[in-house]
């Protein structure tokens, strides 16, 4: 019986050195010595007994064995030989009392290279064990700026608290963010939670691999990471296999996406609506009546970011009065915001655009349970198809305010408050910058972030020394404090400029016209699963400057006629060789709008610097883990 499992061992070793040699593949194991050959190593760490995850058995320490097995670990060598013998016994002994002694083995980047026991791990194998015990020293690799040595020691932190070796990710940051959905951010683990940790693995991965997961180019640990930030470990733990595999059906467009090189298709302008044929055109038809419901964090007399979507809902309802209803539920916390989303629900809102980034997660769960109802989460570049997101491109007039700021500033220094270090925001302060120095070479932005935790005004945005100063352009109704938008100080009196403003009516407007006229369903017409963001610009009306009467005419003049030649497309912000502090080249040519989005290096002319998650405020932190430009380097640290 023995000698039939060589045989049929044989053969699988044989097919796969016949595949790997037909692919121009290695065929062989990979030996470990002839890898350090090429590496630098910082020493050794003994690692006592441990697990070893059969399929991270990647190949033998020294050449001796090599040729033995093919590159999955099958025999090569005939059934007559000593070898063949060796193996059968092995598994003879395995069917009888099972493989107890632990192999010798090392470990490097989270693979395994056996020292002593290459045949018992291939009986195991050709057995599908999962894993088998192992004395494992491990060789540390010396740090690199790979992307694969980010995420190994990232792997050792998560190693040091959890003893787990067998869940791995694709990208940096994701071993903390699985520690954070695991309520088990810091403190080491019990070997009850590894245990139980274990078995919902994996439950997961099992229901993964039925779905035709590890067809896709993610690893098991990316899958669960999407899945627990969907459902939550509880849910995960408590669930049955049957039950995991449900939910990761229903959601697994949002894993699929993971695969995407290009995860966001990034909508610039309202999509047209498609062509009627002739008979459309000749047969009457009603008008679609619809429901729409506004979900803010906030209330519009506390907030001018919910005063602005409010005032886009009023404009809405005056515009559309006769096709769309609306409805607007305020003052709602994150953890509040599925339950009110599932109302909107109930009560027959077919549209609901929720304000926040903040409820994303919220918008995500409730977009997987109601297929049939669009939600719309207000974030940038967010890979999510199950809902849409929106945003607007605010650095086109923040280049026009930065352009003023530099026909105006006295003494070429010019103050700038940002609040978040978000996707676009960097964009917004380096577009001002370059505004300011294409009117006045000589213009400096001194850059500080009210989002800080030790957030003060600097002493020069008080003294004069800064006679123009772009601070935020959000009001909130009955707030009599005139220091808005970009304004003039002077002799200590306030003088306002102009304004960047939202005009988010005109967004929510063209949304809905685009359910009703057939735009939003030519949206989806991409190749598998794929996240829409609408990221609009003062071509659609949703971004604008205002003047005030301060403004001088001659400035006012040349404003206009860059706001035309931006809204036509003629200038474009982001073009020609663009220089950061440290006066490297970041771009040349035309920026895409992806690497706009993702900006996280400041302009040559911005004194100031990009804030670190630490330095910032506890209300904000949560939004820098959703959105945050640096959010993946503060992972590292």
């Amino acid at each position: 019986m023995s000698l039939d499992d060589y045989r049929s061992a044989l053969r699988l070793g044989q097919k796969e050195y016949r595949s790997c040699v037909s692919h121009g593949i290695y065929p062989y194991l990979q030996v470990l010595d002839e890898l350090l050959a090429h590496e630098d190593t910082m020493g050794e760490e003994p690692l006592g007994v441990v697990s070893i995850p059969l399929d991270q058995v990647a190949g033998t320490k020294t050449v001796g064995r090599r040729s033995a097995f093919a590159r999955n670990f099958m025999p090569l060598q005939d059934e007559d030989t000593e070898f063949a013998a060796k193996w059968t016994n092995l598994c003879e002994a395995h069917l009888s009392e099972g493989i107890r002694d632990p192999i010798k083995a090392y470990e490097f980047m989270n693979r395994f290279y056996v020292v002593e026991g290459n045949k018992r791990v291939s009986v195991l194998k050709y057995f599908g064990a999962v894993s088998v015990p192992g004395s494992v020293t491990r060789i540390l690799p010396k740090r690199r700026d790979s992307l694969e040595s980010k995420i190994y020691y990232e792997f050792l932190d998560f190693y040091r608290l959890t003893r787990i070796n067998y869940i791995w990710f694709s990208q940096t940051g994701r071993f903390r963010k699985l520690l954070s959905a695991l309520g088990r951010a810091s403190e080491p683990w019990t070997d009850e939670e590894r245990s139980d940790f274990f078995y919902a693995y994996t439950l997961f991965d099992r229901a993964f691999a039925a779905l035709g997961g590890k067809k896709l180019r993610i690893t098991t640990g990316d899958a669960l990471l999407t899945y627990l930030e969907l459902y939550g470990y509880p849910s995960l733990h408590e669930c049955r296999e049957a039950e995991i595999r449900a939910n990761l059906d229903k959601s697994w467009s949002e894993i699929a996406v993971q695969t995407d090189v290009k995860p966001v298709e990034l909508f610039l302008s309202p999509i047209p609506a498609p062509s009627k044929s002739l008979l459309n055109k000749l047969l009457p038809s009603t008008p679609g009546q619809m429901k729409a419901a506004f979900i803010h964090e906030k209330t519009e007399e506390t907030s001018g970011w919910t005063y602005g979507h409010e005032m886009g809902r009023k404009h809405l309802a005056k515009a559309m009065s006769s096709r769309v209803e609306t409805t607007c539920y305020s003052g709602v916390r994150p953890d509040e915001a599925r339950e009110v989303i599932e109302t909107a629900v109930q009560t027959g809102h077919n549209v609901i655009f929720t304000t926040t980034p903040k409820f994303m997660a919220a918008t995500l769960k409730a977009a997987l349970d109601h297929p049939e109802i669009k939600l719309l989460n207000c974030s940038l570049y967010t890979p999510h198809p199950s809902i849409r997101t929106y945003y607007g491109r605010m650095y086109e007039a923040k280049f026009l305010a930065g352009a003023i700021a530099g026909a105006m500033a006295e003494n070429d220094r010019i103050g700038y408050i940002a609040d978040y270090p978000i996707y676009g925001m960097v964009a917004n302060i380096n577009a001002f910058a370059l505004g300011a120095k294409m009117i006045n070479p000589r213009a400096k932005v001194y850059l500080d972030w009210s989002s800080r935790s030790n957030f003060r005004t600097a002493p020069a945005f008080q003294t004069g020394d800064m006679d123009m100063i772009s601070n935020q352009d959000l009001l909130t109704p009955g707030d009599p404090a005139r220091q808005f938008g970009l304004y003039h100080v002077s002799q200590g009196h306030t003088v306002n400029i102009a304004m960047t403003v939202w005009n988010w009516g005109k967004f929510y407007e063209g949304i809905l016209r685009s359910v009703l006229d057939g735009a939003w369903r030519k949206a989806a017409d991409t190749e598998g699963p794929k996240a829409i963001n609408y990221w609009w610009g003062m071509s659609a009306g949703v971004i604008d400057v205002f003047f005030s009467r301060n403004l001088p005419i001659g400035t006012r003049r040349l404003i206009e006629l860059l706001r035309e030649s931006i809204t036509s497309g003629a200038i474009q912000p982001f073009s020609g060789a663009l220089y950061a502090q440290d006066r490297q080249v970041q771009a040349e040519g035309v920026m895409t709008p992806e690497e706009i989005i993702k900006m996280d290096w400041l302009a040559e002319n911005v004194i100031g610097s990009i804030p670190a998650a630490a330095e910032l405020t506890e209300e904000t932190k949560p939004l820098i883990e959703l959105q945050g430009v640096r959010r993946d380097e503060e992972a590292e640290k």
